[in-house]
């Protein structure tokens, strides 16, 4: 009887949990796939089961697009030979918009390098030559607000009002100038579902990128019309952003139901990093093989469904739902320690690890001229940079449509004052 009940109570565990069991594919199924990134985590899952025949690896990998590090250890592991060389099919960025960038980066730096030395005019120019060198909105408007920093001059908050992105930058501007903060734009519709389409299936979601890759800006506001349903919210508002070449600014809130319970807090945080990650995709997956709308790395996947309880598929992350349940449950991990969207941004990003470490360095979030201002542009892990400030805006947007009035510029001067934003710092 006792035994009958243990049964009885792993049984539902597993059905509550979602339970699914390995994933098995062919490689019929692989080869059929596109060429994309999503094939290439499928790849991967082929190389790593244990009935894909040595041969059948030895063909597969050709079809990869990119090789990552996941990829050659799984081709390693089933075959004992190091991966082939793979060209990787990546379009080419422009030689004027990387050179720009190129320049503009160049002279940014030595923009911030001049005024820590307290060279304010020669930084002023420095800055200036990046404003110019900058092709993307958000770089210039970075250039405009360290301008603005560096001569007081708010002819270049001005230009920062005329700006149509909306980012730290320009609402920082927008509360020194007392104005209004850049348009958004979410997206609601009536009808609730688009028939004969999985959401949560990248291929499907691989497709779709191709078909974006070949059409015009007009094409693309056709195809967006394909997917104008709440559950293709995410699909939709990716396609008119690129159509619109980004000058158009999408925050969609879907999942509203799932997350009703939370804080608006909370909520903010989820949709900002969601936001940030997938542009809410449920079936994104990056080069490293982050997956979901959350993009969750397979190891973080396992820990917390071990923490959980679950006994799961990797591919069950393409549910939003059970997304959003693991970001709700990394969110309080992270919450414990940091207080502030910006350094949760970092954990979430670069790890706990390394946020900890950025901030426990006295050189970092202190008081002192342009802070805090220069320890959120001098931090030399580019991507956890970038990826701070985006969350941040985010967030600050999220928390408005929630019906929580927030502007940018007090959440900023807090991150001088440990007590209110982490407890790595004395």
């Amino acid at each position: 009887m006792k035994i009958k009940k243990i049964i009885i109570l792993i049984g539902f565990v597993l059905v509550s949990s979602g339970m699914l069991d390995a994933k098995m594919l062919t490689y019929e199924q692989i080869h059929a796939m596109p060429s994309s990134i999503e094939k290439n985590y499928f790849i991967w899952r082929f190389l790593s089961q244990s009935s894909t025949k040595i041969s059948e690896a030895k063909q597969i990998i050709y079809e990869v697009s990119r090789l990552n590090k996941k990829l050659r250890v799984a081709y390693k592991e089933k075959t004992g030979e190091r991966a082939p060389n793979i060209i990787t099919k990546i379009r080419p960025t422009p030689d004027h918009i990387w050179k720009g960038r190129s320049r503009g980066n160049k002279y940014f730096k030595k923009g911030l390098a001049a005024l820590k030395k307290g060279e304010t005019q020669e930084a002023a120019s420095y800055f200036d030559i990046a404003r110019k060198s900058y092709t993307k909105q958000y770089q210039i408007d970075k250039s405009l607000f360290w301008l603005y920093l560096s001569t007081k001059n708010k002819i270049y908050l001005k230009y920062l009002q005329k700006s149509y992105s909306p980012n730290i930058y320009s609402l920082l501007a927008a509360d020194t100038m007392n104005a209004p903060y850049p348009k958004t734009i979410t997206a609601q519709f009536r009808k609730k579902h688009k028939k004969n389409f999985n959401i949560q299936d990248p291929i499907s979601w691989a497709k779709i990128k191709i078909e974006m890759d070949h059409s015009s800006n007009k094409m693309l506001d056709q195809l967006a019309e394909k997917y104008a349903s709440q559950d293709c919210i995410s699909i939709y508002t990716f396609i008119k952003a690129q159509a619109s070449a980004y000058t158009q600014s999408y925050f969609p809130m879907p999942y509203r139901d799932t997350m009703k319970h939370f804080s608006p807090q909370r909520q903010a945080l989820i949709y900002s990093i969601a936001r940030q990650e997938s542009r809410f995709v449920p079936a994104s997956v990056s080069p490293s093989f982050a997956l979901g709308m959350m993009q969750f790395m397979p190891f973080l996947i396992e820990h917390i469904a071990k923490k959980k309880g679950y006994t799961m598929d990797l591919d069950e992350m393409f549910n939003p739902l059970r997304s959003i349940e693991f970001a709700d449950y990394h969110l309080t991990y992270l919450n414990k320690y940091l207080h502030h969207p910006l350094f949760v941004a970092y954990a979430y990003n670069a790890g706990i690890g390394f946020t900890r470490k950025y901030l426990r360095d006295k050189k970092h979030f202190r008081a002192g001229p342009y802070e805090p201002y220069m320890s959120i542009e001098t931090m030399k892990n580019v991507e956890a940079r970038e990826y701070g400030k985006k969350v941040l805006a985010n967030y600050v947007i999220y928390l408005n449509k929630l019906g929580v009035p927030t502007r940018i510029t007090p959440l900023i001067k807090i991150l001088a004052n440990p007590s209110k934003t982490d407890c790595f710092r004395k």
